[in-house]
């Protein structure tokens, strides 16, 4: 069986036990110290990804189980942020920059009528958003942690001249935390030009014109881009104020 891009069958399933071993191997001999974890995200993808295979004719009809998947979405996104920025009992904050940075953008354009109000569109639109702030969540708050945690004599040195606790940290992990911002940046100015992402190439497939496909695309990355930024915003000021950090 065959698709627009890629050919299905067990030549298929041979390439991603190949790609997932040469990836595995690779981060293992250059020492990376993430070989396993490679392997099992590939094993979590595939089964995660059969299991929304087999459910999702069920959920998108439904609008309670198309609210409750994108529920389950923002939970999962929650967790594994916390997971990533600390691993004591206040990462459970993690969840409240993901939450707004991506759950009003998906409110609005439901109710501007931008996203028709069902399943089959609804759960895209919020998964592509509550990943990018799950992404930008993680990456904000681990380099804001990292950096009050390298860097905590300068933070002591600005308290000394007299700034605040929370003004304080923010001298020394903003300017790093900011760098989460770069991969969404970079794919949106060189976007056409180095990539084609996956909205663009999902819409075109499914028949629409280029010129759809481009507005489409284009309608993604600026939303993550808000979407990120509002996230990064809210994760240092947790951070900064002492409720994100290491236990």
């Amino acid at each position: 069986m065959s698709s627009t891009m890629l050919v299905t069958g067990p030549r298929l399933a041979v390439a991603l036990v190949l790609l997932t071993a040469a990836a595995a191997a690779v981060a293992t001999v250059g020492r990376l110290g993430h070989g396993r974890q490679i392997a099992v995200a590939a094993v979590r993808a595939a089964v995660q990804l059969a299991a929304v295979s087999l459910l999702i004719t069920a959920i998108v009809s439904s609008p309670w189980a198309t609210a409750g998947f994108v529920a389950l979405m923002w939970t999962v996104a929650s967790a594994t942020s916390a997971r990533r920025i600390t691993g004591g009992r206040y990462g459970w904050w993690a969840a409240v920059p993901i939450a707004a940075g991506s759950l009003p953008v998906v409110a609005g354009l439901l109710l501007a009528g931008l996203v028709p109000a069902r399943g089959i569109a609804v759960i895209p639109v919020a998964g592509i958003l509550i990943g990018g702030a799950m992404t930008a969540t993680s990456l904000a708050g681990r380099r804001a942690v990292d950096e009050l945690t390298g860097r905590w004599g300068e933070v002591e040195a600005a308290l000394a001249l007299g700034l605040l606790p929370r003004d304080a940290a923010l001298l020394v992990c903003r300017p790093a935390a900011a760098q989460a911002l770069v991969p969404a940046l970079d794919q949106t100015r060189t976007v056409g030009l180095v990539t084609l992402p996956g909205a663009f190439v999902g819409v075109l497939l499914g028949g629409a014109s280029p010129l759809a496909a481009g507005v489409t695309q284009l309608f993604v990355l600026v939303g993550l881009l808000a979407v990120e930024a509002v996230a990064v915003v809210l994760t240092v000021e947790l951070v900064a104020r002492g409720r994100l950090h290491r236990r």
